[in-house]
């Protein structure tokens, strides 16, 4: 069984929400779930550094979305290093133009998708883990988005396929719609064992309780077992404006 995570960190943050105090809550919690391998949003350079100090049991891959290398936020996938050996990596950009940064559609920020192949070095088995940032505004771009990435998924012919993100939708929208409408579905749904939790606060969870950070799985090769929203705080503190949620899976 191998567990799969979705994790917004927020980028920035105000006063004693800055990115730099809640580094050791955010690797916290991290260290407590152990995910097999997880997907981050809106994680910055400086956040990609302190994730690969403080977690070095990970390895990661992926790229700035502003200019293909450190500028930008990352939509990286981190994986054991012990576990699991990586192979046919990439990034692509939810644009007209996915082999180069750019912003497409009606997107209000550039937007960008990582994926990875994974080997689990004990068993054999392979999964692919997508992980992305859709936009916050372009509806079409968003629609768009879902349908790259299920293109590329089904271009690796079968084998297991993992999609987290902050998809900023919700479900019943007409890109979540898209993200199942084929061979793909929500792992919260799927679950025997779930979670009704919200996964978006703002920090204000009295007044914002939205669900838009997801784990999409293969239908056809992938069995999530139960699904969870990381919903607490560390010594009174929140650890991101997002809850972490992570879904374990089987392959079939």
């Amino acid at each position: 069984m191998f567990r799969i995570m979705s994790f917004n960190l927020l980028c920035w943050g105000e006063g004693h929400r800055n990115y730099k105090h809640r580094i050791p809550l955010v690797c916290q919690i991290i260290r407590e779930a152990k995910p097999s391998s997880f997907g981050v949003q809106e994680a910055h350079i400086d956040w990609m550094n302190a994730l690969r100090e403080n977690l070095p049991e990970y390895d990661f891959v992926g790229v700035g979305r502003d200019d293909g290398k450190e500028e930008g936020e990352f939509s990286a996938v981190f994986y054991l290093r012990d576990e699991f050996t990586a192979s046919d990596s990439g990034n692509f950009w939810i644009s007209e133009t996915p082999d180069v940064p750019s912003k497409g559609w009606d997107s209000a920020c550039i937007r960008i998708a990582t994926y990875v192949k994974l080997t689990h070095k004990e068993s054999g088995k392979e999964y692919i883990h997508f992980n992305t940032h859709l936009d916050h505004v372009g509806r079409i771009a968003q629609i768009n988005g879902a349908k790259m990435i299920q293109e590329k998924a089904a271009s690796f012919g079968g084998v297991p396929v993992v999609c987290t993100g902050d998809f900023n939708v919700l479900q019943g929208s007409d890109c979540y719609e898209t993200m199942i409408s084929a061979n793909m579905g929500d792992a919260r749904m799927m679950a025997p064992d779930s979670d009704e939790c919200y996964t978006f606060h703002g920090f204000r969870p009295d007044e914002i309780q939205h669900i838009i950070d997801f784990v999409f799985v293969d239908k056809a090769t992938v069995r999530p077992v139960n699904f969870k929203v990381i919903n607490k705080l560390i010594d009174g503190e929140f650890y991101s404006d997002h809850h972490a949620v992570y879904a374990d899976i089987e392959l079939i």
